[in-house]
């Protein structure tokens, strides 16, 4: 019997670098809301047993990306595998509309549904520790996959804790059609130099967080054209805030109606870019 798990986009609405870490990697403070009800940012996978594992990667993102084992789906696969002690040999069918290398955790989200898809698919009756244990293995972002909703994340983000829901305002999201490898926008960050290490503050109630990015300057560094997208949408009237390590811009508006006529201005003068609202 076939099962279909849904993987969302994200949003990482606040993202402050604390300093280089013993280990390589950076400290990290996030709130991130994953964007659940976007179709239009939301891959499928589907999924039914099978003499062996394949995984078919199709839909109007899926090009150039590969089913082998570098891919994340079957990382995850192969780490419940490893749990279970035995092959879930399975047919995957990956349906991506997230866009690749935009910020979005397109990849992280696909892998945290396979999680909950081999867990539920083989009866395996993982968990949601367990699974959250597996996730932070695979990358940083998909442990926040598993949880949904908005997200803090802590260490190199794969430290996570649910918070009370934080409306979104109204957002434009804005991808040009770029690719930042996540890896050079951290190496950038030396050469423009480290921001001040300034952690979240308390946010009393359901109160937004700061609406900042402390990669934004790297990002920028090392992909100079983001900077002509940040300009277009501040003179949409909007706040632009990269996605992660980019190259999605979200903006907020003021009122829902001025990112509407935002959106419908921007799809006239840059045709290439995916436009979308939330």
């Amino acid at each position: 019997m076939a099962h279909t798990i849904q993987a969302p986009a994200k949003l990482n609405r606040f993202l402050a670098v604390l300093g280089m870490r013993a280990d390589g990697f950076h400290e990290l403070e996030l709130i991130t809301t994953v964007l659940e009800g976007v179709p239009e940012l939301t891959d499928t996978l589907r999924g039914e047993p099978s003499s062996e594992l394949a995984l078919a990667i199709t839909g109007p993102t899926g090009e150039g990306l590969v089913a082998d084992e570098s891919n994340l789906v079957i990382k995850a696969w192969r780490k419940l595998e490893q749990v279970a002690d035995r092959p879930l040999p399975a047919s995957l069918w990956l349906e991506k509309r997230i866009p690749h290398g935009a910020g979005l955790g397109g990849g992280s989200s696909d892998a945290a549904a396979a999680l909950r898809l081999g867990n539920r698919l083989f009866d395996l009756g993982l968990e949601e520790e367990a699974l959250l244990i597996l996730a932070s293995e695979l990358g940083s972002d998909v442990p926040l996959f598993l949880l949904g909703g908005t997200v803090l994340g802590l260490g190199r983000g794969e430290r996570v804790f649910p918070l009370r829901p934080i409306p979104l305002e109204p957002i434009l999201l804005v991808h040009p059609g770029l690719h930042i490898r996540t890896p050079s926008v951290y190496q950038a960050l030396g050469e423009v130099g480290y921001p001040a290490p300034e952690p979240l503050p308390a946010l009393p109630g359901s109160t937004a967080p700061p609406w900042r990015n402390d990669l934004t300057e790297a990002a920028l560094r090392v992909c100079p054209p983001l900077g002509d997208v940040r300009e277009a949408l501040q003179r949409s009237g909007g706040e632009p805030l990269l996605c992660g390590s980019g190259s999605c811009w979200a903006a907020r508006y003021a009122s829902a109606a001025g990112r509407d006529a935002a959106a419908a201005n921007l799809r006239m003068t840059h045709p290439e870019w995916g436009i979308w609202e939330v």
